[in-house]
């Protein structure tokens, strides 16, 4: 077994980022960040506190007001969007070090985050430069165009699970359209934001356009949803979380734009390539440590295949290597942290009574003692009411469950409170379609693993979210739409007290 890596000139505290500047909390509070494969602390963080956010989003709506930023035109800041893509797929070995150390994630699926990050900021570049608005005319009588506007002050909340590129996904958009944004990524895995002021300053993003600040969810992200001067909050986490910014938000009219949870459903029918499904299945649910959104955790069978399916299945995952994030040979690393281990145990426990175990079902071999490792873990028969299919486990867990009709499967596949993503695999193009059409969810992979246009939109239905971002809809978010209407000819108002 390989040893475990530490990156090198590794921060012993992060800073705030504020105008331009790298500070502590007013007050000095601070909180510990530890990494996930000997649980040790490696690091202090400032901690945001309600002041510190004042002056995250005053120094946010003032570069806002003043310029130069908003009132640039589309590429001048194009041109500052290439620059940040450089610079960022320039240090995809540091970036990728830094966030295998942080979140646990295996090395080999961190590597190619900055590229993919990069390519959000060249996306938005392009975009803005391209955008086109509608103009509508009344021939000799009227002219109606549309006057697409930045919004202003844009709270971004990212998780902890690929923390980079989920930030670039809101900051690419938020920026391109002129906004300027204060950041508060997830407090679990801070290190890799901690790389965006550098970008930045070096791409040559005006001061203010850019904040960063650390703390908690309950303190900081709280007050900063709930701040008169933030008209725009784009959160991805967890249903409950969102349900809360919700409520929070909800009083000052913000624009909301909320990825949340999932428990996705995996379908797959007797006359689907059963290799393909089975590399995509065991892929969907395993890779990123089970840790993301859109994981196929519930995988449901057509009975006729089932038996051979899933003994393919649990031998695929008890081949699974699980070891140090930074070993290029591991599939499967660490948990984040010790609390969402054992959330992720705990699920583990409650599976073993609703559920036929077939591999895993505890700590991983070889990590009996130390770390956050868990051992791929399967379950069999499931049924629909059980809790390892109704909740979202985010975890390398996986319930699988047998059906024998389309109308069947469709029932089992709705039968959540989530409706994120879903896969289904067939040779039947007339099925895959419809059936396709009648999956309660944002997004649906036909024959696909979850592979991405940047172009499409993101999010889900039901307990998943609100709203869409990816191409023309993040600018629709980021933007409010003004319409103008000229008259060309006699105004024809009627002539009131003549």
């Amino acid at each position: 077994m390989s040893k475990h890596f530490v990156p090198e000139n590794l921060p012993t505290h992060l800073q705030h980022y504020i105008n331009g500047e790298f500070v502590d909390s007013i007050g000095g509070q601070t909180f510990d960040v530890q990494e996930p494969v000997t649980n040790t602390n490696y690091a202090t963080a400032a901690s945001a506190q309600p002041a510190d956010v004042d002056l995250a989003v005053a120094a946010a709506k003032k570069a806002f007001k003043e310029g130069p930023w908003s009132k640039m035109l589309p590429r001048e800041r194009s041109r500052v969007l290439h620059k940040i893509a450089d610079i960022v797929e320039s240090r995809d070995e540091e970036l990728s070090l830094l966030e295998s150390y942080d979140s646990g994630l295996p090395i080999t699926q961190a590597k190619g985050q900055a590229r993919r990050a990069a390519e959000n900021f060249r996306f938005f570049a392009d975009l803005i430069v391209a955008q086109v608005d509608n103009s509508f005319r009344v021939p000799g009588r009227q002219m109606n165009y549309v006057n697409r506007k930045p919004i202003g002050v844009a709270a971004l909340i990212t998780p902890w699970n690929v923390p980079f590129m989920q930030e670039s996904w809101k900051l690419a958009p938020a920026i391109a359209t002129g906004n300027s944004v204060v950041l508060k990524p997830a407090s679990y895995t801070p290190l890799s934001a901690g790389l965006w002021p550098e970008i930045f300053r070096e791409a040559g993003l005006p001061e203010g356009v850019f904040n960063l600040i650390f703390g908690s969810g309950s303190v900081a992200g709280d007050y900063l949803v709930k701040h008169p001067d933030v008209p725009l909050v784009s959160f991805t986490g967890d249903s409950s979380t969102g349900a809360t910014i919700s409520t929070a938000a909800a009083p000052y009219f913000k624009g909301l734009s909320l990825e949340l949870g999932g428990k996705s459903p995996a379908v797959v029918f007797a006359d689907a390539d059963l290799d393909a499904a089975l590399d995509a299945t065991v892929f969907g649910v395993f890779s990123l440590n089970g840790e993301r959104c859109t994981a196929g955790s519930r995988v449901l069978v057509q009975r006729d295949i089932y038996d051979d399916f899933v003994t393919k299945f649990a031998q695929r995952a008890k081949n699974i290597r699980v070891g140090l994030p930074s070993d290029p040979k591991t599939e499967v690393g660490s948990l984040v942290h010790p609390k969402h281990f054992e959330k992720v145990m705990s699920y583990i426990e409650i599976g073993k009574k609703e559920g036929r175990l077939l591999a895993g079902g505890g700590r991983a071999e070889g990590f009996e003692n130390e770390g956050n490792y868990v051992a791929p873990t399967v379950f069999a028969d499931v049924a629909p009411d059980a809790q390892i299919f109704q909740d979202e486990i985010f975890g390398p867990v996986v319930a699988i469950t047998p059906f024998d009709t389309d109308e069947e499967a469709l029932e089992l596949a709705n039968n959540t409170k989530y409706g994120l993503a879903a896969y289904v695999w067939t040779s039947n193009l007339k099925r895959a379609h419809n059936f396709a059409h009648q999956i309660d969810s944002g997004m649906v992979w036909l024959n696909s693993n979850n592979v991405r246009d940047l172009r499409t939109p993101f999010g889900g239905v039901k307990a998943s979210g609100l709203g869409r971002e990816g191409g023309y809809r993040s600018v629709d978010f980021y933007t409010t739409q003004q319409s103008i209407q000229i008259t060309l000819n006699e105004a024809h108002s009627p002539k009131f007290g003549v």
